[in-house]
Order: structure tokens, then C-alpha cells, then sequence
């Protein structure tokens, strides 16, 4: 054997090559792809575009949709603070929550014929529950099986599932607008049905063990500081639930009071899933080996704008522009928020997965209930919706700034996640 030969040998067994990506990489793909727009698009946001034909229908008032949607915030809490119990077997955890999103799903169908409005809290509070359960163990688990077969570049692409769930359920609601509410219901129950079996029937025989950290995870993880490292990344992330809920909740009802005819506002919601969608692959393809925490620094920047821009301009194109800035950054901040959790503990990333989606789920309950508290009064001229909208931006663009200082290669060993 040549020296150079032996020289490309050594070099191969020191610096491995990625694995070409094999059918069991595509297929934990796939899972963790349709688990996230089963569990997000379907058990978390669908009620979003369909709570205004239920209220169309009589199914439920105006107050007792946001009960219900308050419901769920609270739920997502659960979820988060006790997905920790699958932190041995995520995959156990992440069919048995899709199982919960199309069973609670399917019940609502039947919420009009029931005589109590506290079943469809009950069980948009379940969905809370199944929808974060699903989120923390599909980014577990598959990020860990995905490391194992060292092709953790592909991890980014689970979480174009989200933006792709949150599109189908607002077309659906667009489109079948004239059907009744339970009909949509119960359409998306089965959808989420399909999509619990195919996800148990791609993950079947994959196993989980836990995988080996690779030298940047090590050297993320083993990085002097970590435990305040991993707190600071938990602030940053319930400060993005606080920022990007209040444009989410409000932003079809700012569509709604410009533009009335339902053609018209009613794509808001078609529009903010696709761009989390399309950002995220263009991400995933264009960007793979740029500092997580740099990335998620511009998409927290972005959401800063999305936020303050209808507050600054009360006009329809502002409104428009706001879907598409923080529709094209929430996902990209989930994606990079989530690889760097599992950047800083690959032994064991669940339980710090587990925080990170508390403290977004508390973020998210603050927005409504600060602009609940701040009521009717005006504030230099602002109302409640923009002096919320306006703390937001502010909290945001703080938070970009420490995420991109703390994004340079010195700083950011985990860079390529």
C-alpha cells in the first residue's frame, strides 16, 4: 500500500465521512416530520382558523373561544413539565401523544352536541398536553437516532412538518369554510389518525440508544459555564413564546378589522404556515453549517419586526408582512433552539428539551394575559394589543442581540448541530 494510501486511511478512521443517507435515516425523517404536523399543525394551531366557523355555527361564543384557547396554553404547560417521564423511551412517548392529538381531535366533532362548554376545554387542554408531549420526544428521538446514524444534518428538516401542518389545517379551513365546523373536525381527525400509524409504522424496528456524542456536541457540552449557558438558552426561548404568540393569536383578527371579507383575511393563517415551512427547508439547505445560535439571533430579530411592524403601521400590508416575518422565523427559532438543547446534553437532551418547552409555553400564556391586564386602557395613545405587541418587540430584539454576541466561534463550539 502507497503512502498516500495509507495516509487517506488514517485520515478516514480519525475524521469518519457522513453516511450517505440510508432508508432508515429517511424514515426517521419522515416520523419526525409527520409526527410535528399531526402534533403542531392539527393538535396545537387547528383551532386557530376553525374557531370562527364554530362560533359561526353556535358549537361556542366568542368568550368561550378563548377559554378554550387558554385551555390549551395551559395544557402545552403540562406537557412540557412532565414529557420529562419519556426521557428513557421517547419514542413510547411520541406514538402515545399522537394517539391523544387524533383521539381529542376526533371528540371535536362532537363538541356541539354536548351539553357543557367545558368539555371542549377539557379537551383542547388534552391537546395541549399530547401536542407538547409529541414536540419534545419527536426532537429527542429523533435527533438522537439521526446522531446515531451520523446524519444529524437532516435533523433540520423534522421541523418542516410544523409549517406544513399549520398550512394544511388553514387551506382546509379556507377552503371547506361553507362545511360545518364538526365536518372539519372530524376531517382532521382522521388525517391525524393516518398520520399517528404511518409515524408508528416508520419508526417500528428503530432502535434507541442513546447516541454518541460527537466532538463539537463534547466540546457544547463539556464548555465552561454550561449550566448558566443552559438557562440563558431557556430565557431566550420563553421569551420567543412570549414574542411570537401575541402576532399568532391576533394577527387573522388585525386581517379581519382591514380587510372583513373572509377571502381575504382568511389567508393569514395559509400564509404564516407555509413561510415556517419553505424557511425552515431553505435553512435546512442553504445554511446547514452556520452557528445555531447566530441563526436563531436572526430569527429573533425578525420576529421583532414581524411584531412591532403592525403596532407602528395599522395597514393591511403590515399585517401581511407580520404573517410572513414571524411565520418564516418561529420554526427556524424552534429548529435552532431544539439542536442546540441537544447539542448541550446528546447523552440525555430530553429533560433540558423539557424546560426550554416550559418556559415557551409560560411565555406564551403571558402574552394574552398581559394584554388581558392592561385591558381598555391606552397607553400614550397605544391600546393593550399594541403596548403588548410593542414589550415584545423590545424583549426580542434583546434577546437576538445576546444570542448573536454569544454565536461566535469562540463562543459557539456547537456551531454545525
Amino acid at each position: 500500500m502507497s503512502d498516500s494510501s495509507l495516509a487517506e486511511a488514517r485520515m478516514s478512521m480519525t475524521h469518519p465521512r457522513p453516511a450517505a443517507p440510508s432508508p432508515s435515516t429517511w424514515s426517521i425523517v419522515g416520523s419526525g416530520l409527520v409526527a410535528l404536523a399531526v402534533a403542531m399543525g392539527i393538535g396545537r394551531f387547528a383551532f386557530t382558523p376553525l374557531m370562527p366557523l364554530m362560533i359561526r355555527d353556535g358549537a361556542l361564543d366568542a368568550v368561550e373561544g378563548v377559554e378554550w384557547a387558554a385551555a390549551n396554553y395551559a395544557g402545552y404547560l403540562i406537557g412540557a413539565l412532565t414529557a420529562s417521564w419519556f426521557s428513557r423511551d421517547p419514542r413510547r412517548g411520541l406514538i402515545l401523544s399522537l394517539g391523544g392529538v387524533a383521539l381529542t381531535t376526533l371528540a371535536m366533532a362532537e363538541v356541539g352536541a354536548m351539553p357543557s362548554a367545558l368539555y371542549g376545554a377539557l379537551l383542547r387542554g388534552a391537546a395541549g398536553v399530547f401536542s407538547a408531549w409529541s414536540l419534545v420526544c419527536a426532537s429527542s428521538w429523533c435527533l438522537a437516532e439521526l446522531a446515531r446514524l451520523r446524519a444529524g444534518r437532516l435533523g433540520s428538516w423534522i421541523y418542516t412538518g410544523v409549517g406544513l401542518g399549520v398550512a394544511f389545517a388553514g387551506v382546509l379551513a379556507w377552503l371547506g369554510g361553507r362545511q360545518p365546523a364538526h365536518w372539519l373536525w372530524a376531517e382532521l381527525g382522521l388525517v391525524a389518525s393516518a398520520g399517528a400509524l404511518l409515524v408508528w409504522a416508520l419508526s417500528r424496528g428503530q432502535s434507541s440508544p442513546r447516541a454518541e456524542r460527537s466532538s463539537p456536541e463534547a466540546a457544547a457540552a463539556g464548555a465552561p459555564g454550561r449550566r448558566g449557558g443552559q438557562w440563558a438558552l431557556v430565557i431566550c426561548y420563553g421569551t420567543f413564546g412570549f414574542g411570537y404568540i401575541l402576532p399568532a393569536t391576533f394577527l387573522p383578527a388585525m386581517a379581519r378589522e382591514l380587510a372583513p371579507d373572509p377571502l381575504v383575511f382568511g389567508l393569514t393563517w395559509p400564509l404564516f404556515g407555509l413561510t415556517a415551512a419553505l424557511s425552515v427547508a431553505v435553512v435546512s439547505r442553504s445554511l446547514p453549517s452556520v452557528s445555531r445560535r447566530r441563526l436563531w439571533a436572526l430569527a429573533q430579530a425578525a420576529m421583532a419586526l414581524g411584531a412591532a411592524l403592525p403596532v407602528m403601521v395599522p395597514a393591511l400590508w403590515a399585517v401581511a408582512a407580520s404573517a410572513v416575518l414571524v411565520g418564516s422565523s418561529f420554526m427556524v427559532a424552534t429548529m435552532a433552539g431544539l439542536q442546540l438543547a441537544r447539542a448541550a446534553r446528546p447523552d440525555n437532551p430530553t429533560p433540558l428539551l423539557a424546560r426550554m418547552t416550559s418556559a415557551f409555553a409560560v411565555g406564551q400564556i403571558g402574552g394574552p394575559l398581559l394584554v388581558r391586564a392592561i385591558g381598555a386602557g391606552r397607553f400614550a395613545g397605544w391600546d393593550a394589543l399594541s403596548v403588548s405587541g410593542a414589550i415584545a418587540a423590545l424583549l426580542l430584539a434583546i434577546t437576538a442581540l445576546w444570542l448573536w454576541r454569544e454565536g461566535r466561534p469562540s463562543a459557539d463550539p456547537g456551531t454545525r448541530v
